[in-house]
């Protein structure tokens, strides 16, 4: 090798280290806004007795926890692979199920969150029956056993692979949640899977928009108040959707690869990654630290501490 090819081929790894530190520092720089966001959030849900005795702040509260989780293991996981860390299969399977997990809880209690405004509004007075502390702490746990089980399913279905053919278990691939779908069944669960959980849960919070409309006509409801809990639907319906065009993140980047260069297809999928993955985690906060009036006070207060 002359010391002109040796030069370039030093020139070309020294760029595409740039560019990968480059491509995290984008990433990483709002994933630490919105994790520090989404923290003080947290903080704040704990400060007073108020926040803990209601209904509505418990499942904010649960929302905020799963979304937190699942945007600090993705940006672990996208770290790792933008620094070409190869792991064995197992470590790969506990992170991508562990953020399996984060993120069905969170579509789930977005419905449970709607059904409680839709109690608030079309059954005012049976509110207080109906929604409690413990009947919230109950569809909390039932979310997450939830969730948990259909984990227990991947993980089952994932032991159908020969392990055995492979010459180690240690992986020759950037891991992924794509990587660990090592089998066909895993796959078509994944997607059966995934298509239940958000026509189910778009059809939730959509009647519960549809009977809070109706309710708003009423002239013994709270004008004011339905409209608010509209509002809220609405935006439960956006996050919804952010969260659905999140399963279709690798499908478009597959078609997109057909016809754009490799650089292309990286920046397309770090602005995907920033603005389906990383954005909608802190929408919550956003929402809820900005709209309701008994949070934002105590945001000051601890902004300012």
């Amino acid at each position: 090798m002359s010391y002109a090819t040796q030069s370039q081929a030093n020139i070309t790894v020294a760029l595409g280290l740039l560019e990968r530190v480059m491509l995290s520092t984008l990433t990483t720089v709002p994933c630490c806004v919105f994790f520090f966001i989404n923290v003080i959030m947290l903080f704040t849900l704990r400060s007073k007795p108020v926040f803990c005795q209601t209904s509505r702040y418990v499942l904010l509260y649960n929302l905020l926890f799963a979304d937190t989780m699942q945007m600090a293991v993705s940006q672990l996981l996208y770290i790792l692979s933008m620094c070409r860390i190869m792991l064995t299969y197992p470590v790969c399977g506990l992170l991508v199920m562990f953020t399996n997990l984060t993120n069905e809880v969170s579509p789930l209690t977005l419905v449970m969150m709607s059904l409680e405004r839709y109690v608030a509004v079309c059954y005012p007075l049976r509110h207080a029956t109906i929604v409690t502390i413990r009947n919230t702490a109950v569809a909390i746990i039932v979310v997450w056993a939830f969730c948990s089980l259909n984990v227990l399913i991947r993980v089952l279905l994932l032991l159908d692979f020969p392990f055995e053919d492979l010459e180690s278990l240690q992986m020759t691939q950037f891991f992924g949640a794509l990587v660990m779908f090592l089998g066909q069944i895993s796959d078509h669960y994944d997607k059966a899977y995934t298509c239940f959980l958000f026509v189910s849960a778009g059809m939730a919070i959509t009647s519960s928009y549809i009977g809070v409309m109706i309710a708003a006509r009423s002239a013994s409801t709270d004008k004011a108040s339905a409209r608010k809990a509209r509002n809220t639907l609405l935006l439960h319906l956006v996050q919804l959707g952010l969260s659905l065009s999140s399963t279709m993140n690798n499908p478009l980047l597959t078609a997109i690869s057909e016809i754009a260069s490799r650089v292309v297809l990286v920046r397309i999928q770090i602005v995907f990654y920033v603005c389906v993955f990383l954005l909608p985690r802190c929408l919550s906060a956003l929402i809820y630290g900005l709209r309701d009036q008994t949070i934002s006070p105590q945001l000051y207060t601890t902004h300012s501490l």
